[in-house]
């Protein structure tokens, strides 16, 4: 059996300053946009900004139908902005317990459920709101014409 031995050399270290505490850089993650599905964000976030830009220039909250267009189009472009920022900086790779693509189906076919309603809406409001012709009509019928566009992101 090996003895012990008799002397024994031991180092200690004091934190670095700041309380030792570890800082992570976020670094974007440019293959990403560049990919078909950040691509299809990119589109998305442009689309349904435009989307609701044409319909908050024309007065929508006169009329019920354009409040239900203005919330799914800025809640879905919030929602696709979160997701769009959590897969630029790698976020979705530290939360590994969600299932992101299975996040990004359900998300993906939820929101072309609200869409399609919302295009419904709009479209149908589009004659009985507006005067043929005038700019609220063009631009609500743009819009109602954008919301149609929209295509679900397909499944990576």
């Amino acid at each position: 059996m090996a003895e012990f031995p008799s002397k024994v050399n031991t180092r200690t270290s004091s934190p670095a300053q700041g309380g030792g505490a570890v800082v992570s850089t976020l670094s974007p993650d440019l293959g990403f946009v560049r990919s078909s599905l950040g691509a299809l964000m990119l589109l998305q976030l442009v689309l349904g900004l435009l989307v609701w830009a044409l319909i908050a220039d024309t007065p929508y909250h006169l009329y019920p139908s354009y409040g239900w267009v203005m919330f799914v189009a800025v809640f879905l472009w919030l929602v696709t902005i979160i997701f769009f920022v959590l897969y630029l900086f790698q976020l979705h790779m530290k939360l590994y317990m969600v299932p992101w693509p299975l996040v990004l189906m359900v998300f993906n076919v939820g929101a072309t459920v609200l869409y399609i309603t919302a295009f419904i809406t709009c479209s149908s409001s589009v004659e009985l709101t507006s005067l043929k012709g005038s700019q609220p009509y063009n631009q609500r019928a743009a819009a109602s014409m954008l919301i149609n566009t929209r295509k679900p992101q397909p499944k990576q």
